[in-house]
Order: C-alpha cells, then sequence, then structure tokens
C-alpha cells in the first residue's frame, strides 16, 4: 500500500531540494495518466481534485478509485481537495478519505480564515492521517470556476503568515507570491521570490516544519520554477495545463479521424498526452527517482 499523506512526503521533498508536482483530474483517464507517470517515473505524487469534480464524482466514488489505483502503485500518492472554501465539504471529502484537504479562507479577513482553518485542523488531526492546506493571501486567475482579478490578489504577509501557521496548526502552507491560476499573459510573470524566502526562513529556519506551496503552476517559466523550489517551494499544482490537454488531444483526435467512434481510443490517446505533460512537469520539479 503506497497510500500517503501530503505533509511527510512534502518535507522529504523540502529536504531533498526537489518538489512534488500535484496535478488537478476532472477526469479518471486524467487520474490514471497521473498515476502511471508517477510509476514510471518513480515520483511520489499528488493527486488533486476543485471541488466541481469532487462533487461530480463524489467524494466516495473517488476515494475508492483512489484507493484502488494507489495500493497497486510502488509510488506514495494522496489524494487532495483542492481550494474548497466550505467547511462542511471539507470535513465530507476528510470522512470520505482524502488524505489531504486543503480550505480556502483567503478571501475572508484574517480571524476568520484563522478560525475556518483551524476547525479543519482540528477536525482532520482528530481522525488521524490527513493533512491540512492552508492559504494566506489570494492567488489571481480562474480555479473551479471562481474568478480574481489582479487587483483583488493580495500577497502573503510573512509575519502574518507566522501567526496564521502558529494559531491554525496547519501543516503545508500556501503563500500568495504573485502566481495566478490560468494561463499567464506575459512571459515574465512578476513573482515575489523574495517573499517566498523570507516566509521559509521564519517558518522553517533550519528545520523543516511546515512545507510551502505554490499555486499556479500553468506556464511558470521552468527557471522560475527552480528558482522557487531553491527558495522552499515543495508542492507545485498544475491544473490548467491539464485541463487544456484534455480538452485539444480530443479535438483533435476527432476532427482527425471523424468517422471513426471509438470513444476507448479518444480515452487513450487523452491519457498518453497527459501522461508526457506530467513526466515533463515531474523532471522539472526534480522528483524522479524520489519514491
Amino acid at each position: 500500500m503506497t497510500i500517503a499523506t501530503a505533509k511527510e512526503m512534502l518535507i522529504e521533498a523540502t529536504q531533498g531540494k526537489y518538489a512534488v508536482g500535484a496535478f488537478n483530474i476532472t477526469s479518471l483517464v486524467q487520474l490514471e495518466a497521473v498515476v502511471d507517470a508517477a510509476v514510471e517515473t518513480k515520483s511520489p505524487v499528488i493527486i488533486q481534485t476543485s471541488v466541481k469534480p469532487s462533487q461530480f464524482y463524489k467524494p466516495g466514488i473517488m476515494v475508492s478509485i483512489y484507493r484502488a489505483l494507489a495500493e497497486a502503485a510502488p509510488v506514495p500518492i494522496c489524494l487532495h481537495l483542492d481550494h474548497c472554501t466550505d467547511v462542511a465539504y471539507c470535513k465530507t471529502c476528510a470522512d470520505a478519505g482524502y488524505t489531504n484537504i486543503m480550505i480556502d479562507a483567503s478571501k475572508q479577513p484574517f480571524d476568520e480564515n484563522v478560525r475556518q482553518t483551524k476547525e479543519i485542523v482540528d477536525h482532520c488531526h482528530q481522525r488521524g492521517g490527513i493533512s491540512v492546506e492552508g492559504e494566506l493571501g489570494t492567488v489571481s486567475g480562474v480555479e473551479d470556476q471562481l474568478k480574481v482579478t489582479e487587483d483583488e490578489a493580495q500577497l502573503a504577509n510573512p509575519e502574518q503568515a507566522v501567526q496564521f501557521v502558529e494559531r491554525t496548526g496547519l501543516d503545508l502552507f500556501a503563500p500568495a507570491i504573485g502566481t495566478a491560476h490560468g494561463v499567464y499573459k506575459t512571459k515574465e510573470p512578476k513573482v515575489h521570490f523574495e517573499r517566498l524566502e523570507k516566509i521559509y526562513q521564519l517558518l522553517n529556519g533550519t528545520s523543516v516544519r511546515v512545507p510551502l506551496v505554490v499555486h499556479g503552476g500553468t506556464g511558470l517559466p521552468p527557471e522560475y520554477v527552480e528558482r522557487l523550489i531553491k527558495l522552499g517551494g515543495s508542492k507545485f499544482n498544475v491544473s490548467t495545463e491539464l485541463k487544456y490537454t484534455l480538452i485539444d488531444t480530443t479535438y483533435d483526435y476527432i476532427q482527425g479521424k471523424r468517422e471513426e467512434y471509438d470513444p476507448g481510443k479518444i480515452d487513450s490517446a487523452v491519457r498518453d498526452a497527459t501522461r508526457k505533460v506530467v513526466i515533463h512537469w515531474m523532471e522539472m520539479l526534480k522528483s524522479p527517482g524520489k519514491a
């Protein structure tokens, strides 16, 4: 059995100067492709679902499929609920068997963010074997059809980050540092590297207590990814690139073989294209061979 929790996985990654890919899936074909890539490269991996895909498949069904694949895989895999703003649904997924929960109360006032995050931390820690991610500041772009404009996006305050972590007891911390969900409109997005570095030093110093999460991985230049890993980023979220791969591969296949009615072949094409994208990310994150 190689079911894992994200905190243990990411502490090892931080210490080893690599990062773990956290891939948002919207279909079971993508889920299988992510596992295929992890097994092929011997990489630890995090499978993520946003709220809507989780609700579509139902948490219990998603957990059952995840467990069947993870238990047969020789690499550590965890199942993460991403950007959930609903405290009750966070608890539902935790109770169903998700190994990692992100409560995103980042749009709330600071004290309310603390209160909601701590409520989920307490619930998950009481159950055992579930790590919790929280966010401070807001990441611009679109995630699960929720849009945050650049004007609304606020960067995480390093000193406040320490208060947030200490008051909530969370396991993983996602500070807003200028990365964005979706596709970047510039080749040189403004990422505040120094802010991530300061937050890492304040929280972890010479001993890793709370691994750091980088949201908005799609479109980040490889040199940005490398620098963010060196500064302490150990979990990179990739969502939009997988969505584009699924839709573009499906479209191209149907366009090229319009008279062919074989859904299984479309699934195979999507699975293979997704596997290649995930492997590319794993290589950028330096996770191959780390399982």
